[in-house]
């Protein structure tokens, strides 16, 4: 943004920035880096600090509103992954063990990202065990093995499945029914597929997608084997159906 364009509140806070700068003596990218990890455990302990506090229900040395037998009990180090490189940050402890902190889990080691997050959407995206293990060591530095990624992957093959099988109601007024075509790996090889996609409105007028079924080119045929399972899963009944005309899909609709 130009310097003209700036507001009060932008250059008084560019102002301190370079106050900032000056008494860290930053003189290199490096410091900088050094100097976002100093700020990023100094954000994430006095976070964790004010958490306590609201668990204890009262605040450090204000003991004339502690109305709990628990209190503070020293704190425990905590190394994390970030985007900046490692960083060190002291989490309080309560002497119960009751505490668990919201803004960085017990178990939590990374805050730049969630690995297994970002497995599934690369994996989601079509790209094989490999490319993710590639890539997340290059972009993160982090080693992950075939086998965790598959690990991971897996994890959400029952959830999709869960989904998928879902008993539906009875009767919708209204579903949509279309196909998106992608590009996804198959086999080593980059294929387009068409991923049949059912959202409904019930008569409560909540919208909520039906399925979603993945088929080679767009058909009447696969659309009268989507509509089925549909039917098996609970529909009896659709007011109004809307699709893009595809030539026998009518035909199929009524047939179901």
């Amino acid at each position: 943004m130009a310097r003209k364009n700036r507001s009060p509140e932008e250059n008084e806070r560019r102002a301190k920035i370079r106050e900032l700068l000056q008494a860290s003596n930053i003189s290199s990218m490096d410091d900088i880096q050094n100097l976002f990890k100093e700020t990023i455990a100094e954000f994430i302990e006095n976070g964790l600090d004010a958490e306590l506090d609201d668990e204890l229900g009262y605040s450090k040395y204000d003991y004339k509103n502690k109305w709990t037998d628990n209190s503070r009990n020293g704190h425990s180090n905590k190394t994390l992954r970030t985007r900046f490189g490692d960083v060190k940050v002291a989490v309080p402890r309560d002497r119960n063990g009751e505490f668990e902190p919201q803004l960085l889990k017990k178990n939590q080691t990374s805050i730049s990202q969630d690995i297994e997050e970002k497995i599934l959407s690369m994996y989601a995206k079509g790209m094989t065990t490999s490319d993710i293990e590639s890539h997340i060591r290059d972009i993160y530095g982090i080693e992950v093995s075939d086998t965790t990624v598959s690990r991971v992957t897996d994890k959400i093959l029952p959830i999709a499945k869960e989904w998928q099988q879902r008993p539906l109601e009875a009767t919708y007024a209204v579903v949509f029914l279309d196909a998106i075509h992608f590009h996804v790996r198959s086999e080593g090889q980059i294929v387009k597929k068409a991923v049949y996609i059912a959202i409904g409105i019930n008569l409560d007028g909540r919208k909520d997608v039906l399925g979603m079924w993945v088929g080679e080119n767009e058909s009447a045929k696969f659309w009268a084997t989507v509509l089925n399972s549909l039917r098996n899963r609970g529909v009896e009944d659709i007011f109004i159906a809307c699709t893009d005309n595809l030539t026998g899909f009518f035909a199929a609709i009524e047939a179901v």
